[in-house]
């Protein structure tokens, strides 16, 4: 049993950090094709992480072909020119290795974790999908079946299952936040092979994509190994134009009701945020933090403890690359209205505008943003996914040995006057989620 937990422990990387004194070093550069390399090096496991940042997400798509960056986290195991299709995971599991992908509005990200002796293999699988993905019609049509099933048992078939996707196309209707990655099974479903074709070559680029990597390695050899599989990648000929659409304010509440095939109503509140990095941006978070953040934070003590008007509560910064969205919500206890919940949770909301925390819960909450930090580069693909998000959307990896001094900076003060300034009824989204047979009954 032990034997097994330990390769585990390996497989997921899971490598601890002892305080925040530990600095993270790494070496970056950039090869002749403008690929990005960050290399962190850490021989206290012999595992390595291999992480490829693609800053391409959901809002750089065509709003008439929704979906497309979440539909290539898909297509990319598909194999290549030189992977059999349905081999990329067995040839990552032979060697001792896991991988996963996620999407989001603002990046791809691509992981893979191997004992260090398969840095190679990892890296040229790697290079191998950048170059050489294979994007032909029998892997196109298997993975508009996966997407469509993903987005059914996911989004539309799970309660609540729909939640961020109905908050985001009210909260914006210029900017392409307005839909979230799972996309249109519509738009996928008519989309053709060379449109696919175009996004792989438009966004799968040497100069679109960091590839970061921490663990168990040696800089030199990691480098040759570097440059024999990436540096002869070309360029990729079609520009990539920044997003540049400024969403207008919302210049009133936005409420709306959504039926759904639940049993206990839901409230959410969904604020106008700025882009993640700007000064006001660390001060929300750490608010969403004292909401929010374990049974003693204040929504879950009064809402769920002391008035039981919900069975849970939660708040959270949607922190994205634009502006993005601050979400406070419940779910209502038995007998309880919607309405009774929401203006329990708008007291909560008044009351940080009105009063300074304590000096005590203002110390806890440094505390909490402290561990939170160190947490989550407590394992070598946290080390080199956060490393590679630093660069990406800050053009600083170094934020991840001092991001921490922004948030110290942050005052009593600077949280009240951040939630004044925020969290206002005319720069907010108002859902109330109720079962379906309230609207039977409505009407």
């Amino acid at each position: 049993m032990r034997k097994k937990l330990i390769i585990g422990l390996f497989l997921i990387g899971f490598v601890f950090i002892s305080g925040q004194s530990r600095k993270i070093d790494f070496e970056q550069y950039d090869l002749s094709n403008g690929m990005n390399v960050i290399l962190h090096k850490d021989n206290s496991l012999p595992i390595v992480a291999i992480t490829l940042t693609y800053h391409v997400g959901s809002k750089n798509e065509d709003p008439e072909r929704t979906g497309f960056a979440h539909f290539f986290e898909h297509l990319m195991f598909e194999g290549s020119k030189h992977i059999e299709r349905g081999q990329f995971d067995k040839l990552s599991q032979g060697a001792g290795g896991t991988n996963n992908a996620s999407t989001s509005q603002d990046k791809t990200f691509y992981y893979q974790i191997f004992p260090s002796n398969q840095l190679e293999l990892g890296l040229w699988m790697e290079s191998e999908r950048l170059l050489h993905l294979k994007i032909d019609s029998t892997g196109v049509e298997t993975q508009r079946k996966v997407v469509k099933e993903e987005r059914k048992q996911r989004y539309d078939n799970q309660p609540y299952g729909s939640l961020i996707e109905q908050t985001f196309k009210r909260a914006f209707t210029n900017h392409p936040y307005n839909w979230t990655p799972i996309g249109s099974a519509q738009y996928i479903d008519k989309a053709t092979l060379n449109e696919f074709m175009d996004f792989y070559k438009k966004f799968y680029i040497p100069q679109n994509v960091t590839l970061s990597i921490a663990g168990d390695i040696d800089i030199a050899k990691t480098k040759e190994l570097i440059k024999k599989y990436f540096e002869d990648i070309p360029k990729g000929k079609t520009e990539i134009k920044p997003i540049t659409i400024i969403e207008p304010p919302l210049a009133g509440e936005v409420r709306d009701t959504v039926y759904d095939n639940i049993q206990l109503p839901l409230v959410l509140h969904a604020y106008r945020i700025p882009a993640q990095g700007t000064s006001d941006y660390y001060a929300l978070d750490m608010l969403s933090t004292l909401l929010a953040q374990g049974q003693s934070s204040r929504l879950y003590k009064e809402l769920v403890d002391k008035q039981q008007k919900a069975v849970f509560a939660g708040s959270f910064n949607f922190a994205l690359e634009h502006p993005g969205l601050f979400i406070t919500y419940g779910v209502t206890n038995v007998g309880v209205q919607g309405d009774q919940l929401e203006a329990a949770m708008q007291f909560e909301i008044d009351k940080v505008k009105k009063e300074l925390i304590s000096e005590n819960e203002f110390q806890k909450l440094r505390n909490q943003t402290e561990n939170d930090f160190v947490n989550s580069n407590s394992t070598m693909v946290g080390i080199a996914g956060s490393l590679a998000n630093y660069h990406v959307y800050y053009g600083d990896a170094n934020l991840i040995n001092n991001e921490i001094n922004r948030y110290m900076k942050v005052t009593r003060e600077d949280i009240k006057k951040a939630a004044n300034k925020y969290l206002n009824t005319d720069n907010r989204v108002v859902l109330y989620y109720l079962p379906k047979a309230a609207k039977k009954d409505k009407s």
